[in-house]
């Protein structure tokens, strides 16, 4: 038998299984109601410390008084706001590894197999919610199952189109993939079946429905109000902590002025508590990714290398400290490359911030630089929606729909290659760190756009939903 049959025999036999032992499991059950009405589960399978849209869901539910169960992996540690409030009840599920025995497409659909019953059996022991709002990626199994989920406990299905999890895979495998084609087939078909529908563009709203037949109501990301401009205080309290394991922002000692506590961009007197910014300090720039394969940081890297060139040419540029954040499988890869990478002007490190440290550098950053290329063209990087929320200008790779987030030459810069970044990066970087350079402009622009926030553009477009059902 061909894969790709195999494989929907076999979802088709796990749905059919779960569904009769859930109705067996409730026949059992006592009647009477469960759980309180409004319940919300919000679930993503995948980390939920890296799932800050689904974060952002659970908390604007429990502050409107809804009673949050808040379902995924606890591979790193969501925010803090999330943990001390008392609505939301985190469950975690089990990130299942793949067996390493047999074909990689038996492992797989192994793999497949195990996540939809542990969702299930998990689901199905919750309080009974009123709705399930679920992140899509990952879409298989979650939308299958989650639907049979809300079949079972007469709840309502709503799903969060982040992206679409046949691109993401067709990144690996080849859009021709039969593993692929299937997962399309798959999307498409269970999609229809839910409630309601959220995305992050228009762009994807117009293809859901022309492609996909579902309508869906655009909740552009916007930032949390903790993503803003960093006072110089917190500043310096983080650049101390991060100087402990990161070079680059170590200071050497200071035998003359012995009362004076150093980064690499900021001093403290500690007689009087006064943190000023260091003269000659070197220009701050970040990036956040999930070292996936829809970001190439090789463009990033040669960048720093004409970037390199351009200082050592006789250019007045600054020093640059780049700070990459992130986790995922690329990771060891870029490192590796960065190791054989020899600067005089660029210091690069790649640490893995805590949740509440990361707007905290992105506010004392001094630009950003974004390399998501989505897989599908229709999603937006929601990395650039909180440097905008810190009023950091950014420079973003091109792709289809970024126009809707990033206005060429009015908050940022879109860049085609490397050396169009380098090119951005000079001339952003001229004159630095004075008012008279283009990147206080971009910084400037952002600080007078008055960004609606997160919690203001959710109560306009995804509170109805619940008020109105």
């Amino acid at each position: 038998m061909a894969a790709p049959a195999m494989l929907l025999l076999l979802l088709l036999a796990v749905a059919g299984l779960a569904l009769c032992a859930a109705l067996l499991w409730l026949r059992r059950r006592p009647g009477g109601p469960e759980g309180a009405r409004g319940r919300v589960c919000v679930a993503v399978l995948g980390d939920l410390g890296r799932s800050p849209r689904m974060q952002y869901h659970a908390l604007a539910l429990a502050r409107r008084g809804h009673g949050v169960t808040l379902l995924g992996f606890l591979s790193t540690k969501p925010h803090s706001d999330i943990l001390c409030n008392e609505k939301i009840h985190i469950v975690s599920i089990s990130e299942l590894k793949v067996l390493q025995v047999g074909p990689k497409i038996f492992q797989y659909i192994t793999k497949v197999i195990a996540q939809a019953i542990q969702l299930f059996y998990t689901m199905l022991k919750i309080d009974r919610p009123s709705y399930i709002l679920l992140q899509n990626p990952p879409g298989l199994p979650s939308i299958a199952v989650t639907w049979m989920v809300c079949l079972v406990r007469r709840s309502k299905l709503i799903i969060d189109w982040h992206n679409y999890g046949y691109s993401i895979m067709s990144l690996i495998h080849g859009k021709g993939h039969p593993i692929v084609q299937i997962a399309e087939w798959y999307e498409k078909l269970f999609g229809r079946l839910s409630d309601y529908n959220f995305c992050v563009t228009n762009a994807m709203k117009e293809d859901l429905q022309m492609n996909c037949n579902i309508k869906a109501i655009t909740l552009y990301d916007k930032p949390a109000a903790f993503f803003k401009e960093t006072p110089l205080e917190l500043q310096h309290k983080l650049f101390m902590k991060l100087a402990k394991d990161c070079a680059p922002f170590k200071r050497g000692t200071d035998s003359i002025r012995p009362v004076v506590e150093k980064s690499a961009f900021t001093e403290l007197d500690i007689r009087n508590g006064n943190v000023t910014q260091v003269k000659e300090r070197p220009a701050l720039l970040i990036s956040s990714t999930s070292w996936t394969e829809d970001e190439d940081f090789s463009i990033l890297l040669k960048a720093l290398e004409d970037y390199e060139e351009y200082v050592s040419d006789g250019i007045k540029l600054p020093s640059l400290v780049c700070v990459i954040t992130g986790k995922g499988p690329l990771k060891k890869h870029y490192n590796s490359l960065i190791d054989k990478m020899h600067f005089k002007h660029i210091q690069i490190c790649t640490p893995w911030l805590e949740a509440e440290d990361y707007p905290v550098l992105l506010g004392s950053a001094d630009l950003g630089v974004c390399l998501h290329k989505s897989s599908s063209g229709l999603d937006l990087p929601m990395k650039v929606v909180d440097m905008f929320g810190c009023c950091l200008p950014v420079c973003a790779v091109h792709f289809q729909c970024l126009h809707e987030l990033v206005k060429h030459d009015e908050n940022g810069l879109i860049f085609r290659d490397s050396n169009e970044l380098a090119e951005q990066l000079k001339m952003l970087l001229l004159e630095f760190p004075t008012a008279e350079s283009k990147l206080y402009m971009f910084r400037r622009n952002l600080r007078a756009s008055k960004q609606l926030r997160w919690d203001e553009s959710w109560e306009q477009t995804v509170l109805p939903v619940f008020r109105n059902n």
